[in-house]
C-alpha cells in the first residue's frame, strides 16, 4: 500500500523521472484488509490494485527481493544485482511475529500476505477445528471469518482480555463476550506451551485439537535487511524518520509500517501499523521529493476493523489521556469510548457509531475542547459537545 501510494503520488503531484516499484512478491500489488475478509472465505480471488501502473509510466519490478542498501553509491542490492536510485523509499512494511518453536511445524499459518490467505482457503473450506493464538485485530477477524464459514475456533490469548495491547483492561473487557456470542471459545490467561501437528497444548496440561493454527501475535518492522546500511533504527526495528519521513542518510526516506516518526500532536515518536498510515504518509514524501516544502507529517491515526457483525473504528492515540467517557452502553450494539485530555479530545473508539468517529477525527484534528457531560450523551452529536 505505501509503496504503491508513494509512486502514484509522485505522478499526481508532478514527478516526471522513472518511478520504478520493487517487491519480493510475484503478486500483482495488492491491498491487504480484504485478505482476512472476502479473499480469505472465496468471494474474491485478489485484491489487486485498480492502478494503471503503465499509464503513469510506472516501472514494477515484482519477485525481486531486495537484501540491502549502500547510500554511498545511491544503489540497492537485490537478487539480481545492484539497483541505482536517485531518491529511495523504503516502504517494506512488517512480518508477522511466529510463534517461537512453530517454525516449520505442519498445518501453523500467519495471515499476512495473498499466499497466506490462499494457504489458508481450503483449510476454512473443509470446516477444520482451528486453534488461534493471539486475541488481537487479526485474531479477531480471522476468528469472525473462520466462524462464518462454520469452523470451530478457539482462540488462546495469553493476555486476561482481548486487545490487550492496543486497549485499555476496561475498553476492552466488553469485547471478550462478542467472541461467545459468536460460538468461538475464548481462552483468556492462557499460554501455549508447544504445539504438534493436530493439536496445541497448553502450559496448564490442557490439549486443544487443532486441524490448523493459525498466530496472531503482532508484527514488526521488516528491517533486518538494513543492517550495515547506516540507516538508524529504533529499539522496536523502525526505521527513525523525521517529522517529513527522511532517514538519517541522504535521500533516503520511509513509510508506512516500517517508519516511525515524531508527533508533535502527541508528543512522542509513533509507529503506526495500520492502512491509513500506508495511504497518507506517501503523500508528503512526495511533496518533498517533488521539492515542495509539506506540513510536517503529524496525522491523527486511524483504523477500522470488521469482526463479529460489528465495525470498530478508531482514532487518534489514547496515551496521556486524563478522562475517559463512555457513551452509550458496551453491553449494546453501538457505543463509543473518548479519551480526553485538559478537555480536548485525544482519541475515540467507536463500535457501530461511525458518525461519532467522523466527527471525532475532525475535532481532534482542530485541537477543540469538549464538555464531558455533553460528550457522556449519546444522543448527542460529538460535534455539538464543543464547548462554547
Amino acid at each position: 500500500m505505501a509503496g504503491v501510494q508513494t509512486a502514484v503520488a509522485l505522478r499526481e503531484q508532478g514527478f516526471t523521472g522513472p518511478v520504478l516499484l520493487i517487491g519480493a512478491e510475484p503478486h500483482q500489488p495488492y491491498d491487504r484488509p480484504p485478505l482476512s475478509k472476502a479473499v480469505l472465505l472465496g468471494k474474491a480471488e485478489g485484491s489487486a490494485f485498480e492502478v494503471d501502473f503503465e499509464a503513469l509510466g510506472i516501472t514494477l519490478r515484482l519477485g525481486v527481493e531486495v537484501t540491502g542498501v549502500r547510500p554511498g553509491a545511491h544503489e540497492v542490492d537485490t537478487e539480481a544485482g545492484p539497483v541505482p536510485y536517485d531518491v529511495l523509499v523504503v516502504a517494506t512494511g512488517s512480518v508477522p511475529v511466529m510463534l517461537p518453536g512453530t517454525e516449520g511445524i505442519r498445518g501453523v499459518h500467519l495471515l499476512r500476505t495473498l499466499d497466506d490467505a490462499e494457504r489458508l482457503r481450503p483449510v476454512l473450506a473443509d470446516q477444520h477445528d482451528i486453534v488461534v493464538v493471539g486475541a488481537g485485530w487479526i485474531g479477531a477477524e480471522f476468528t469472525t471469518a473462520a466462524r462464518e464459514a462454520g469452523c470451530a475456533v478457539t482462540v488462546v490469548e495469553a493476555a486476561g482480555r482481548p486487545l490487550a495491547g492496543a486497549l485499555p483492561a476496561e475498553v476492552a473487557a466488553p469485547m471478550a463476550a462478542w467472541y461467545e456470542e459468536s460460538g468461538a471459545a475464548l481462552l483468556t490467561h492462557a499460554r501455549v506451551a508447544h504445539v504438534e501437528p493436530g493439536e496445541v497444548a497448553l502450559d496448564d496440561g490442557r490439549l486443544l485439537p487443532a486441524g490448523a493454527v493459525v498466530v496472531g501475535i503482532g508484527a514488526r518492522p521488516a528491517t533486518d535487511w538494513l543492517e550495515g546500511s547506516g540507516i538508524a533504527l529504533g529499539e522496536d526495528g523502525a526505521i527513525v524518520a523525521d517529522d517529513h519521513l527522511r532517514t538519517s542518510v541522504p535521500d533516503v526516506y520511509a513509510v508506512g509500517d516500517c517508519a516511525s516518526f515524531p508527533s508533535a500532536r502527541y508528543g512522542e515518536r509513533l509507529l503506526v501499523h495500520h492502512w491509513d498510515n500506508a495511504l497518507q504518509g506517501p503523500r508528503t514524501v512526495a511533496a518533498c521529493i517533488v521539492g515542495e516544502a509539506p506540513r510536517a507529517y503529524d496525522p491523527v491515526p486511524y483504523f477500522w476493523s470488521e469482526q463479529f457483525g460489528r465495525f470498530v473504528q478508531y482514532a487518534g492515540h489514547h496515551a496521556g489521556a486524563d478522562t475517559l467517557v463512555w457513551r452509550g452502553d458496551p453491553a449494546g450494539a453501538s457505543w463509543s469510548v473518548a479519551w480526553l485530555c485538559d478537555g480536548a479530545l485525544r482519541a475515540l473508539l467507536a463500535v457501530g457509531r461511525p458518525r461519532d468517529l467522523a466527527q471525532g477525527r475532525k475535532l481532534m484534528e482542530a485541537g477543540t475542547v469538549l464538555d464531558p457531560q455533553r460528550v457522556a450523551d449519546p444522543s448527542v452529536p460529538l460535534k455539538a459537545a464543543a464547548q462554547r
